[in-house]
C-alpha cells in the first residue's frame, strides 16, 4: 500500500511557525488557522483548507482514500489505473488518482470538518478504470459506500484504508484497444462538469467513462469505429460528438456545455403487494442490455436523488439532458422488483426519448411493483466469495408451478440456466446446485423467476429476485 510522505524544511517551519516576514508575504496558515478556500497556498505544507460545520474555512490535516487496484484474476496489481471519488449522488468530488506499478494509490477527498478539524460522517463510492478491463463498477457489480467514520488518524492527516478502498477490475478478452480522451467544457466556473458519464455508442460497441471533478474524462478499451460520443448528468446539456478511432488513440476531445434547458420525467409506481418504499432511475439505453436488465445510471438520475428508497406513489427526476433512456423501478435491494407478468399493464421495461421539445416529460403508465423473491445464497447482501459451484438458494414462491434459473457473468452473457424447475412443496426454500463456468476472478450473478400457469390462461413470471443481489464469484489463486 502507498504511505503517505510529508517534506518540508527547518526554515519552512520556522517561518510558518512566526510568520516571519522576510519568509516572503504573509505564511501560510498553520493548523487551525483561517484560510481562503481559493487561495492554493492558504496553508502549510502537509495541510489543506477545509469547510467546517460553521461553514467557516480552516487550516486541517488532509483526509485520503488508501488502497489498490487488482486483476482480479490473478490479484497483480494494475499500473496506470484510473481512481476517483463520488459523491451519494454519483458528483465527482475530486480529480484522478493514477495507480503505481504495485496498482496502490492515494485519494485525496474534500471533507467538512469540526471545529478540530475531525471529518464530520460523509460517505463517498469509487470509480475505477484500466485499459484491459471492465469498468467498476458496472452490471450487478455496485460499488458500496465508504465512511469517513473509519478514518484513522495519520500524523495531522485522516487515512481510510480497507476492503472498500479496493477495487478489482475484470480483465476483457485479448482485443487491439485504443484509448479515446477529453475534456468536457463548462459555460462558467460554477458548471457540473464532475462525475458527468460520457458514452461512445456505435454499431462497434459502447464505451463509457465517468468525468473528474474538472470535466477531464477516459474512455479505455475502445475499438475501430465510428462513435457519437454523448454526456450524460442531471442539469448538464453538453453537445454530441463524432470520433472516429482507426488503428490509434484518439485524444484531445473537447465538449462544450450547451446553453439549453434540461427535462423533468415524472411518473408513478404502485407497489401491488409487499409495501415498503422504492426508488426509480434512468439507464442510458446505449448502455442498456436487455437481457440482464442492466446499464449505466448518470449523476442525479434517480428518484429520490439520494438517501434511501422513498417512492411509493408518484416520482420526479429533474434535469434529464436529451437522449434515449430506461426507466427502470425498484432496481435497487429494496425486497421489491418490478412486476415481471406481462400480460397486464405497466409490467414493460419503458424506454423513453427526450428530444427537447418540453421542459417535462409524464410517464402516462404507473409502473406496478411486487414482492420480490427472497435471495438467500449466496450473495444476499453483495458479492459472495465461494471455493466451489454454489448451491443457488431462494425463497420458495407458494404460488408457483416452476422456476426458471438464469445465470449471468459480469459481461450480462447468460452462462447457465436450469429452467422449469418442478414446485416446491412443504419447504421454505428453493434451490439447484450451479454447473455452469467458474473462472477465477470472473463474477456471476444468479436470478431466479417462478411461473405459474392458470387452468385456463397463458403462463405467467410472477416473481423474481432482485436485481443486484445473488452475487457471487472465485478468488483468483
Amino acid at each position: 500500500m502507498n504511505h503517505l510522505h510529508r517534506t518540508s524544511t527547518c526554515f519552512f517551519l520556522f517561518c510558518a511557525a512566526l510568520q516571519f516576514p522576510a519568509c516572503g508575504g504573509s505564511s501560510p496558515g498553520a493548523h487551525g488557522a483561517s484560510c481562503e478556500v481559493d487561495d492554493v497556498d492558504a496553508c502549510a505544507t502537509g495541510l489543506t483548507c477545509a469547510e467546517t460545520t460553521a461553514g467557516e474555512f480552516h487550516c486541517f490535516g488532509r483526509v485520503f482514500l488508501v488502497g489498490d487496484v487488482t486483476d482480479t484474476a490473478t490479484s497483480d496489481g494494475i499500473d496506470a489505473a484510473r481512481v476517483l471519488a463520488l459523491d451519494e449522488e454519483g458528483s465527482a468530488v475530486t480529480d484522478v488518482a493514477i495507480t503505481d506499478e504495485a496498482g496502490d494509490y492515494s485519494l485525496e477527498v474534500p471533507v467538512v470538518r469540526d471545529e478540530d478539524g475531525v471529518p464530520i460522517d460523509t460517505t463517498f463510492t469509487l470509480q475505477g478504470s484500466a485499459q484491459g478491463y471492465q469498468p467498476f463498477p458496472q452490471g450487478a457489480r455496485v460499488a458500496l459506500p465508504i465512511s469517513t467514520a473509519d478514518a484513522t488518524e495519520d500524523g495531522d492527516d485522516y487515512v481510510i484504508e480497507s476492503a472498500l478502498t479496493s477495487i478489482g477490475l475484470i480483465p476483457l478478452p485479448e482485443e487491439e484497444r485504443f484509448i479515446v480522451s477529453g475534456q468536457v467544457v463548462g459555460l462558467d466556473a460554477d458548471s457540473q462538469v464532475g462525475g458527468a458519464l460520457v458514452v461512445a455508442s456505435g454499431d462497434d460497441g459502447t464505451f463509457s467513462a465517468v468525468t473528474d471533478l474538472g470535466g477531464a474524462f477516459t474512455l479505455f478499451n475502445v475499438v475501430d469505429g465510428t462513435y457519437t460520443v454523448t454526456v450524460y448528468a442531471a442539469g448538464l446539456q453538453v453537445e454530441t460528438y463524432e470520433v472516429t478511432v482507426d488503428g490509434a488513440d484518439e485524444e484531445g476531445l473537447e465538449l462544450s456545455e450547451l446553453d439549453e434547458e434540461t427535462t423533468t420525467v415524472s411518473g408513478s409506481v404502485q407497489i401491488v403487494e409487499g409495501g415498503g418504499e422504492t426508488s426509480v432511475i434512468l439507464v442510458v439505453e446505449d448502455t442498456f442490455d436487455e437481457l440482464a436488465a442492466r446499464g449505466e445510471v448518470p449523476r442525479g438520475f434517480r428518484a429520490p436523488r439520494s438517501g434511501p428508497p422513498s417512492i411509493t406513489g408518484e416520482f420526479s427526476i429533474e434535469g434529464a439532458p436529451n437522449g434515449r433512456y430506461v426507466v427502470l423501478a425498484a432496481y435497487e435491494n429494496d425486497d421489491l422488483v418490478r412486476d415481471p407478468d406481462t400480460n397486464i399493464s405497466g409490467t414493460d421495461i419503458v424506454h423513453i426519448v427526450v428530444d427537447g421539445s418540453d421542459t417535462s416529460f409524464d410517464i402516462a403508465d404507473s409502473f406496478k411493483v411486487t414482492q420480490a423473491l427472497a435471495t438467500i445464497a449466496p450473495g444476499v447482501d453483495g458479492p459472495e466469495a465461494v471455493d466451489e459451484a454454489p448451491l443457488l438458494e431462494w425463497a420458495d414462491d407458494s404460488s408457483e408451478d416452476w422456476y426458471d434459473v438464469r445465470v449471468f457473468d459480469a459481461f450480462g452473457e447468460e452462462v447457465w440456466n436450469a429452467l422449469e424447475l418442478p414446485s416446491v412443496s412443504g419447504g421454505d426454500s428453493a434451490s439447484v446446485q450451479y454447473e455452469g463456468p467458474l473462472d477465477p476472478g470472473m463474477y456471476y450473478q444468479f436470478r431466479v423467476t417462478s411461473w405459474r400457469q392458470p387452468g385456463n390462461g397463458d403462463a405467467a413470471p410472477i416473481a423474481t429476485t432482485e436485481d443486484l443481489r445473488g452475487v457471487f464469484f472465485l478468488p483468483a489463486p
